[in-house]
């Protein structure tokens, strides 16, 4: 274990300890500091994230990122005062005149592990609602978006105490042993494969993980749907990020009819919107050539095994893979023996699966592992309450995509293989506290009735209480 890594730990306990429940003006200023040193160098982390791209379209960082932080901030600035209220509970009549209270403490030191495909806000969300529990916490970026770990580390470094928050830098090594110290709570964001090796060693500290992973989220087109209205959104939603984004749509479900034209019109609607795909400012690069080759791999696979493969736009293919650039590319004829669908995709190709009724649809779904997200598209308000009954999955946007990730007011979170726990909002601020339950005895209490030794009077207080059940 790292020395360095250990001591910063110690440090924030030490700290912590000598200040356990921080008041809210503290709290306050915290995240006030948070809020004004991320909006001084946006422009500096929408540069250094496009870097570590190799291009990342300036008003997706923006949208996606510095944007969804901030709103996060103004709503806990609003709410958290009355989320760290003591509050009365229910007492029941059996054990009155005593009371319950509930009083929300902070846990201590709060471990994040944050990716690379939204570097910024997968890293600052938790750490709002960290902070707003009143917790210390160490931060450990993903090692594929260096520059911008490094500008992470630099900014947050000029507002806090490296006792308060401290960014840990370097490669999977560092990573390893980040996630191996004990710490009060450790959330991670990330793969599912990568999600269990940290839950393993977050467990032999006994430490208490979130997860929030991915999967393959599907998307339900229904027969009532506004079809040019599913395929813009669903095409965005696709899109933004080049597809690099964990609740992006996975696959679609819909009747083998309706494939071929929702294919073409998913096309035509990509090049609306990205005219070229090589050399365009607006559209992001995969990561890193690992990744590039994983989704030519997904593809190659499909069409050996009967896929038919429709690409957006005419561009130069050695040029698109220069730029490690992938178009939208539409996967038809899918059987389940093909990776593709097998696989979390995480890029900009979408399988349609021929699904004729929502029945189907809803068995196909079943069938699988329970996905981060899933998105359905209609009119019929008795079908789309059927899907929101009978499927399981982190959470649903209803006619759009991905928009429910960024409400404050609803727990996110994914389910099964696709995560455990929630945060943003007051879930955030339950996820970072101990919610410590409180019984006050009245001084009227007849409790001492049912000490030892045993007689007639315990049991007939005994049955008194039975009754009250």
């Amino acid at each position: 274990m790292s020395s360095n890594l250990s001591k910063v730990l110690e440090s924030q306990r030490q700290a912590f300890n000598q200040a356990p429940n921080s008041a809210w003006s503290e709290r306050k200023a915290k995240l006030k500091k948070l809020g004004e040193v991320i909006k001084t160098h946006e422009a500096e982390f929408q540069k250094t994230i496009s870097e570590d791209f190799g291009n990342r379209a300036y008003v997706e960082t923006t949208l996606a990122e510095t944007m969804v932080i901030q709103g996060g901030i103004s709503h806990a600035l609003k709410h958290t005062p009355k989320w760290m209220r003591t509050r009365s509970a229910p007492t029941a009549m059996q054990y009155k005149p005593g009371s319950n209270k509930v009083v929300p403490q902070p846990l201590g030191v709060i471990g994040i592990i944050s990716p690379w495909n939204y570097p910024l806000q997968l890293a600052v969300m938790p750490l709002i609602g960290a902070l707003g529990a009143g917790n210390r916490v160490m931060i450990k970026p993903s090692e594929y978006t260096p520059k911008f770990s490094d500008l992470l580390k630099e900014v947050l470094g000029k507002v806090f105490s490296d006792d308060e928050v401290h960014v840990a830098v370097g490669g999977v090594k560092v990573a390893q042993e980040f996630s191996s110290l004990p710490f009060d709570h450790l959330i991670f964001t990330g793969s599912t494969n990568v999600g269990r090796i940290v839950a393993q060693a977050a467990a032999k500290n006994l430490t208490p993980v979130t997860l929030e992973l991915g999967g393959k989220s599907p998307t339900i087109i229904d027969d009532s749907a506004d079809m040019a209205t599913a395929v813009a959104r669903i095409t965005n939603g696709k899109l933004l990020n080049a597809g690099q984004t964990c609740v992006a749509p996975d696959y679609v479900l819909m009747p083998s009819a309706k494939i071929d034209a929702f294919s073409d019109a998913m096309i035509e609607q990509a090049e609306t919107f990205y005219p070229k795909f090589a050399g365009n400012d607006d559209y992001t690069s995969i990561i890193a050539d690992n990744h590039y080759a994983r989704l030519q791999t997904l593809l190659e696979d499909a069409e050996n095994k009967g896929a038919r493969i429709r690409t957006a736009g005419d561009d130069d293919k050695q040029q698109l893979a220069k730029e490690r650039r992938v178009p939208l590319t539409i996967v038809t004829d899918t059987t389940p023996d093909m990776k593709i669908m097998q696989e979390e995709i995480f890029g900009p190709l979408l399988p349609v699966v021929a699904s004729e009724n929502l029945d189907d649809a809803l068995d196909y779904v079943q069938k699988r592992e329970r996905p981060l997200a899933l998105y359905w598209f209609g009119k019929d308000k008795r079908k789309q309450q059927k899907v929101l009954t009978q499927s399981i999955s982190g959470g649903v946007s209803v006619n759009d995509v991905a928009w429910h990730v960024i409400q404050e007011d609803i727990p996110f979170g994914g389910v099964g293989p696709s995560g455990m726990g929630a945060y943003h909002g007051e879930d955030g601020f339950k996820t970072f506290s101990h919610m410590k339950g409180v019984f006050f005895q009245s001084k009227f209490s007849a409790g001492k009735m049912l000490h030892p030794p045993y007689g007639p009077k315990t049991e007939k207080l005994l049955n008194m209480m039975k009754k009250m059940i």
